[in-house]
């Protein structure tokens, strides 16, 4: 493709706020980078929402549509809900904001797995706020659940509400999974597929992995469009191979909190920034919004409930 869909992913439910002073926590801080990230180029934001007095992560629907209802009024940018959310929810916490607010696009995790990110407290003395050790430490037991009864039933439920699902692939079984769920008509092609490398319990960030998710994809499924995103240093490198190998990028404090070596991103925007550099030096230019709706066949923004 000579148009490169770029997502940004804001906020996550990984990074707790002691570690970079640019992550954003209240609605409007997470509005307000949608909107730059859109400014920089971006086709797509993957939202999740924090309590915005402690920046904990939260499945709250009133946070969820104070931020999408103003990103809508201020841009055009895709906003694809998460559905992942955080320790702790139920599925039917996690699923929710499909339901109610019926968006084109949502996150859409396709097998469960190990999730751990508790290596990262043993770098930090003091925190800003006190769960933010014990959510760091608790993922060193945490299965983050995907089983097939919770596959089925959000498959009704994206499939009910008519959301675009982006299939969340952590390592090569999921792609089995969602093979099979094509083969019992509980998934429709064509089918949107961001592969996420480089968590602890996922398959490992690099160039020979991507290779073999994709090839092991293209067998299994057949044709389909597809994005990548990785934890931490692997962000660039990974986005960088993606694009060489006819793919779409994902980055965001989400996956990252640099934008360089070194070097904390001041916002989503300067990931995007970066990305779209590399991309045109490819000779790739940033699908609009419009242009990646095309791309994902979604049903459009005016059929939203926000």
């Amino acid at each position: 493709m000579d148009k490169v869909i770029i997502t940004a992913a804001i906020t996550g439910s990984i990074h707790v706020p002691t570690m970079s002073p640019y992550l954003p926590i209240t609605p409007k801080e997470i509005a307000d980078e949608a909107v730059r990230a859109w400014e920089a180029g971006a086709a797509e934001a993957h939202i999740h929402v924090r309590d915005p007095e402690t920046g904990k992560p939260s499945s709250s629907l009133e946070l969820f549509e104070e931020i999408i209802t103003e990103v809508k009024s201020r841009c055009d940018i895709i906003l694809c809900l998460s559905t992942g959310g955080s320790q702790g929810m139920t599925v039917e916490e996690r699923v929710a904001g499909v339901s109610s607010f019926k968006p084109e696009l949502a996150s859409f995790n396709f097998g469960s797995m190990n999730f751990a990110y508790f290596m990262t407290a043993s770098r930090y003395k003091e925190f800003k706020f006190g769960w933010e050790a014990q959510h760091l430490a608790d993922s060193e037991h945490y299965i983050f659940p995907n089983h097939f009864e919770s596959l089925r039933k959000y498959c009704r439920i994206f499939m009910e509400n008519e959301t675009k699902a982006e299939f969340e692939i952590y390592d090569v079984g999921m792609i089995n999974n969602l093979a099979f769920m094509i083969e019992q008509g509980q998934v429709q092609k064509p089918v949107y597929i961001q592969f996420v490398m480089g968590i602890l319990g996922g398959i490992p960030a690099t160039p020979e992995n991507l290779v073999f998710l994709h090839r092991t994809a293209q067998m299994n499924i057949g044709d389909f469009v597809w994005s990548v995103c990785a934890a931490g240093r692997s962000q660039i490198r990974m986005c960088n191979m993606s694009l060489l190998m006819g793919g779409n990028v994902r980055v965001g404090l989400e996956d990252s909190l640099y934008a360089g070596k070194g070097l904390l991103a001041k916002s989503n925007a300067d990931q995007v920034e970066r990305i779209v550099k590399i991309a045109k030096e490819l000779d790739l230019e940033p699908a609009s919004p419009n242009e990646a709706r095309e791309i994902l066949q979604l049903k459009g923004i005016g059929k939203v409930n926000f």
